[in-house]
């Protein structure tokens, strides 16, 4: 039985704006590695999946992008959907062309985002994972274990009893809790962060989806002919434009029977603010992370990047300062999150050449 990988690259990072664009977006940028994020998920799978077995989900805007920055993948391996219908939709629409090349294969599903520096770790869980999946007609999540409160991640509750080694049946999903809430189930021992990376064969995901997503499922029933034919994408695009946009989350994992929990105690951030890139960048004496032409005077605890234009800041704390030369962002730290607001007003107010 074989195992494919899944990397999900349709998003556009609206929280990194203005570095993220719609048509350079977080995933591929080189943020915090000489390499950009959907390299390094590349990298992290390599030894374990063939090129052959990488299928890459993203959108007509990137796709070009990325068949550069990963040479090795076969061209018709990179998905460009036609428009974002959500998780659920580019999960449904990988595991369709999985089980036309290879019935019943093992799906590694993962972001083409996140941070893993542990990657002997990763791997290892991986391992896990597969075995599991071959063997079970199983969802699984992998969940990581909780370092502190973080209140911009969503988390799951486990059944106290370990099915098997390091997987345990899923209780309940949360969704991003308040500080206090993060508190407790962190304090609990039996909350995980969601990962959003999954494990399962693709007649699995195929059956749940027909079950708790049957409209999805149906329409994506309307491309079984035409997988790896002249007529994908034209079928395609047909087929999006009656999907509705769902995450996998909301409407399969959540109500299904056979979800399963897969312990991951590697280091993990999905990279989900400026804050976050603070957290995880080394700092100054001052607490600052200072990148490009910046001058920084009686400033704490701040990140600051300008890598073209000189950007002086003077006398402030905790503030996220980012310069990309046609465009300025300036935010507190603990705010980061909100940057999305501004590239919502951005596409309200039709400003697309900062997009």
């Amino acid at each position: 039985m074989e195992t494919y990988a899944v990397i999900m690259a349709g998003g556009v990072g609206s929280r990194f704006w203005p570095r993220s664009r719609e048509r350079r977006p977080k995933q591929l940028l080189n943020i915090l590695s000489e390499k950009t994020l959907i390299q390094n998920t590349r990298d992290r799978l390599d030894g374990l999946i063939p090129d052959k077995n990488v299928l890459v989900i993203t959108n007509k805007l990137q796709a070009e992008q990325i068949q550069k920055q990963l040479p090795g993948i076969p061209a018709e391996n990179i998905i460009a959907e036609p428009f974002g219908r959500n998780t659920a939709a580019c999960i449904g629409l990988a595991a369709k062309i999985v089980e036309k090349r290879s019935p019943g294969a093992v799906m590694v599903v993962v972001p083409a985002d996140h941070i893993i520096r542990d990657v002997p770790g990763f791997i290892s869980i991986l391992g896990k994972g597969i075995d599991f999946a071959r063997e079970e007609k199983a969802l699984v999540t992998i969940g990581i274990e909780p370092t502190r409160p973080e209140t911009g991640y969503g988390y799951i509750q486990i059944e106290q009893n370990p099915f098997t080694d390091h997987i345990y049946k899923v209780s309940t999903f949360a969704e991003k809790p308040n500080f206090a809430t993060a508190v407790r189930f962190v304090q609990s021992g039996d909350f995980f962060w969601n990962s959003g990376m999954f494990i399962w064969r693709s007649d699995v995901i195929l059956e749940e989806l027909a079950l708790y997503l049957p409209e999805t499922a149906k329409h994506l029933n309307e491309l079984d002919s035409s997988v790896d034919n002249e007529n994908f994408y034209p079928v395609l695009e047909e087929v999006y434009g009656k999907l509705k946009s769902i995450s996998i989350d909301y409407g399969v994992m959540e109500k299904s029977t056979r979800v399963y929990l897969l312990k991951g105690s590697f280091s993990w951030s999905d990279v989900g603010s400026w804050e976050e890139i603070y957290n995880l960048e080394k700092k100054d004496d001052n607490g600052n992370v200072l990148e490009g032409k910046v001058f920084a005077e009686m400033v704490n605890d701040s990140y600051i990047y300008s890598p073209d234009i000189f950007t002086a800041v003077v006398g402030v704390d905790n503030v996220v300062v980012i310069n990309t030369g046609d465009a300025l962002l300036i935010c507190r730290k603990d705010l980061s999150q909100e940057v999305k607001k501004v590239v919502e007003h951005l596409k309200l107010n039709n400003n697309s050449d900062i997009l």
